[in-house]
């Protein structure tokens, strides 16, 4: 993979738009881990749309279940350790 974008704010969400449509329009392989509030930014329908161009899209499940609750997650659920282990294979790491 060649670049992972780790959201952890949840006022990241136009950023990480702008950010997917680059990497679709420039052909560069990309996944997505999100984690703390950054969670919130899943219940935004743009940005889940555009999440389906995401070589992998995760989200915490400890961050799901503290700031969503019971609501369905749109992406895989994952933890710290998936996170890690995505940011292993990238080549590189953008946070938000």
């Amino acid at each position: 993979m060649d670049l992972l974008i780790l959201v952890t704010h949840p006022d990241a969400a136009p950023m990480v738009k702008s950010l997917a449509r680059a990497c679709a329009r420039a052909g560069i392989e990309w996944g997505v881990f999100f984690t703390h509030e950054g969670v919130r930014l899943l219940q935004d329908p743009e940005l889940c749309e555009v999440l389906r161009q995401a070589r992998t899209a995760v989200a915490c499940l400890d961050s799901w279940s503290r700031c969503m609750r019971d609501d369905p997650c749109p992406v895989e659920m994952g933890s710290q350790t998936d996170s890690s282990a995505l940011a292993g294979r990238a080549r590189q790491v953008i946070s938000l």
